[in-house]
Formats: structure tokens, sequence, C-alpha cells
């Protein structure tokens, strides 16, 4: 991965995490302050409301021991304390008619809450709330002016006629509301922190698996199908089975691929083969009849040579065979050479396009000559290591390489060196065979590829060459609907031809 497609990723991710710990956090902080809200707004109604049910649930427990006769007795006294005690309220219980004797009481000081009956009872309306409005009992919302306190009071009469006042103070649940509150934020705040470290694991969790096919998917658009998504859990989710898709998708599509590029290259060859096979059929015949009729005519002189016995000698005999089964040999390699050029021109050898590994390929054709390479002094100087997958015949690119390999062999000079090099161009890449020696002559670099076309015929001659090969190198990378040609330097040539590299990765663009 490049340097420009990591920043690219990790910015993504950034931005995905960011987004989704964003909602996270919002949520968490949205829910709090809805809290607070409700807690601030309703607690204090709520809270009344309770008292209110308090005060009146209260009510009918003492009632039913005033009706019991139980009041006053000590049976009573512990139902009585947890009632005033739980319920955080003052009770006091007088005789009837308005009198001030005390029957039962829980505060310390019954007189002053008997004042507070007598205030009850005279009606005190500017400075009370009535809440419920019952036969036997009232419930309001008193202030008390001296303390600037409000209190919830319940005022009745019991079965058996007694009076009864029960309070309660509501200061007590501002301050329940405003320590609840305290609290809540201090919640708040540590569930914040901590709800921002779990956004963070818990988006990236989730974010960099999807980032990851988003990359291969990528990919696979140029072309790569190496990519493959590796589950990292245990339990398989549905990303897992997202990532397995893409992996199915990815095998399916190098398949269909590949069936569509060997349909498509065959598809060209037909369009092109039927105005084309009159004329090579011609052409064939031309230059066969032309290159065979100086091995011919040797063949036939040294053979009437032996027949005529021009030399008796053992000697000259063994030399005029010689010459008859190398011009022989010569002529078959020729007969054989022509026969692959005439089925790569006419179509009828069939293209197999399928992605192999080029690097493999080349290692494989250099250690076949690396004895002749021995042989000739010649050192390779330059050969690529890293993989390399294309689009081709593999077959036919090993008979194109082969070709370049033996002209570079032959026609190397000077410090006698061959390198073997790629160059990356666009979708495709360049793969150069260069040796050092004698450029070849502008004139001749368009016609080099001609049939039978041989700049320096004595030297082709000497190492048996035909002047088919380069032609058979064309012939093929037509085949392939791909480019090649020559380059001349200062001290050598570089015989190049380009093949379909997409998705390949890690070779230099020039």
């Amino acid at each position: 991965m490049t340097l420009t497609q990591k920043r690219t990723k990790k910015q993504k991710q950034g931005s995905l995490t960011r987004q989704i710990a964003i909602v996270i956090i919002s949520l968490l902080a949205g829910t709090v302050l809805l809290c607070w809200f409700l807690n601030t707004v309703f607690l204090e109604r709520f809270y009344v409301e309770n008292k209110q049910k308090t005060l009146m649930e209260g009510f009918a427990v003492i009632d039913a021991a005033s009706v019991s006769g139980l009041l006053t007795s000590s049976q009573f006294d512990v139902t009585f304390e947890k009632l005033c005690a739980n319920g955080n309220i003052e009770v006091i219980i007088t005789q009837s008619n308005r009198s001030r004797v005390i029957v039962r009481s829980s505060v310390s000081d019954p007189e002053r809450l008997s004042m507070e009956l007598s205030m009850v009872l005279d009606i005190w309306s500017g400075q009370a709330e009535y809440l419920v409005q019952q036969d036997n009992y009232v419930l309001l919302k008193r202030t008390d002016t001296r303390l600037e306190s409000e209190y919830l009071m319940l005022y009745g009469v019991l079965s058996n006629g007694n009076r009864i006042l029960m309070r309660t103070a509501l200061e007590s649940i501002r301050e329940s509301v405003k320590i609840s509150n305290q609290f809540l934020a201090y919640i708040a705040f540590g569930a914040c922190l901590v709800g921002i470290i779990v956004a963070l694991v818990v988006s990236r969790g989730i974010t960099t698996p999807i980032l990851e096919i988003t990359y291969l998917s990528k990919r696979m658009a140029a072309l790569d199908f190496e990519a493959k998504y590796r589950s990292k859990g245990y339990i398989k989710n549905e990303i897992d089975e997202l990532g397995d898709h893409m992996n199915a998708l990815s095998t399916t599509l190098e398949e269909t691929i590949s069936e569509l590029k060997s349909a498509n290259n065959q598809l060209l060859v037909d369009i092109e083969k039927k105005d084309q096979i009159e004329q090579m059929r011609t052409e064939f015949l031309s230059n066969v009849s032309h290159e065979l009729k100086t091995p011919l005519a040797l063949i036939q002189g040294y053979a009437e040579g032996l027949k005529e016995c021009i030399n008796d000698d053992e000697q000259s005999r063994d030399f005029y065979c010689e010459v008859i089964m190398d011009e022989a040999d010569k002529m078959n390699r020729m007969v054989k050479k022509l026969l692959t050029l005439n089925q790569l021109e006419s179509g009828q050898e069939t293209v197999n396009m399928e992605r192999f590994d080029l690097t493999e390929l080349i290692s494989g054709v250099l250690h076949s000559v690396e004895i002749l390479l021995n042989q000739n002094g010649i050192r390779l100087t330059e050969y690529p290591t890293a993989p390399l997958y294309v689009w081709a015949d593999e077959f036919m690119v090993e008979e194109v390489v082969t070709n370049y390999m033996s002209n570079a062999i032959h026609y190397a000079a000077g410090t006698k060196e061959i390198a073997v090099r790629y160059m990356k161009k666009g979708d495709c890449v360049r793969v150069g065979v260069f040796n050092t020696g004698n450029p070849i002559p502008e004139e001749d670099v368009d016609k080099i590829w001609n049939k039978f076309y041989k700049v320096d015929k004595a030297r082709t001659r000497e190492y048996g060459g035909s002047g088919i090969g380069l032609s058979i190198v064309k012939a093929i990378m037509e085949s392939f609907h791909q480019e090649c040609g020559v380059d001349n330097y200062e001290n050598g040539v570089e015989f190049w031809f380009e093949l379909d590299a997409g998705g390949s990765i890690g070779i230099e663009q020039k």
C-alpha cells in the first residue's frame, strides 16, 4: 500500500469513526440532559404527589386505630412512630370541640403544632392552597412566614371525633432535587468520559472492517484479484459475510475476465483473419522458395559430387556428408519456424489468455540459456525478481523471451552485457532485453520484423539464423493485440514487448 493510499484510508477511517463516535456521545449527552430536565421540572411535583398519598394513607391508618380504640394504647406506639419517621411527618391529635388537650403527638413541642391547628381552624386561607378536600379531612399547601418554608398539611376529624393535624416539609424535596442534579452532573461527566472511550473503541471496531472491504473493492476495480478479505473474529457477523461474498466475487470476476479476454482476443483474430489469409499464403510460398533455394542447391551439388566420386578419399566424403546434413538440419529448423509463423498469422494457433507470473517465466528462460551465457563470456547485469502478474498466453510469451535472449546472446559485443528489465506504462508493462554491441542501422529498424530479413546476413548465417525469429515475435504480439519494438542506444540495442498487467503493483511507472 502506498503512502497516499494509507493517508486516504486513515482520513476516511477517522471521518467514519468520528461520525459514529459523535452519534453515540450525542445520544449519551442527550439522555443525560433529558434526565436533568425531567428531574428539575417533574421531580418536585412527583414528590409532592407522593407526599400527599403518604399523608392520606397515614390518616387512614390513624383513623382505623381510633375506630378500634387503639389510638392511645401502647400497642399503637410502634406503628405511629414508624408512620411519622418513615414519612417525615409531624402529627398532633387533640380532643374534639376545639380543645387543645393533646391525645397523641409526634413532636417535641406539641403546643406549637397545636397553634398551627388553631390557624387552620381559623381558615388562614391567605397563606394556604387547598389541594384535596374530603368529607373528613382537607389537604393543603401552606407557607410558614416565620421560617419561610412550605408545608403540606392535612387537617381532619377522626371517626371518634378527635381532631388531627399532619404536616410534612416541602423544603427537603428541593434540597433533594438540588443534590440529585449535582450528583447527576458528576455521573454525567464520568459517563461522558467512559462514553467517549467506548464510542471510539466500538466505532473503530465497526469501521475498520468496513474500510478494509472498501479498500479491497478499489483493488478489485483495478483488476487486482490478489486482494482477499480475512475475518479477524472468532464469530462471523454480517461484515464477515460481506467479506466472504467479496472474495467469491473476486474469484468469479477473475475467471470471467479471463474467459472474456480469451473470447475477445479470439474474436479480434477472427475479424482480421479472413482478409489476411490469402496474402499470407502468397508471401509464405515466395519466401520459402527463396530461402530454400540456397540450401537445396548446396545439397544437390554436394550429392552429385558424391555420386560422381569427385574425391575418393574418406575425409572429403565425410566433409560432403556433413555439409548435406548441416544444410538439411537448417532447412528442417526453418520449416518448423515457418509452420509456427504460418499458424500464428493465419489464426490457427489458439491463444489462451491467462494470468501468470512473468518474472517466474523469465527466470526459467534465463536458467535455460545460462550455459550459452557462460560459453560466450556474457554477463547478466540486471533481471527482475519481484513477482509481476500479466494477462497473455504463457507459452507464446516464453517463445518471445527466448527469441529476444537468443538475439541478445549472438549479437552481444563490447563489454558483453545483457539486462532484462520492466517499465510500467499505465495498465501495461514493457519488458526490455538489452545487449551491448553495435546499434541497428536506422534504415533497417522497420524491416527487421519482416520474414527472412537479415541485417547482417553473414553473421546470421554463421549461427544458423533464418530471419524468422523476430517475425514470430511480431506475430505473437499481434495475436495479443500488444506492441513490440526495438530501441537503439549508444552502447547497444534493446528489444521490447508489452503485456497487459492490469491490477499489478510494485513497478516503477515512467
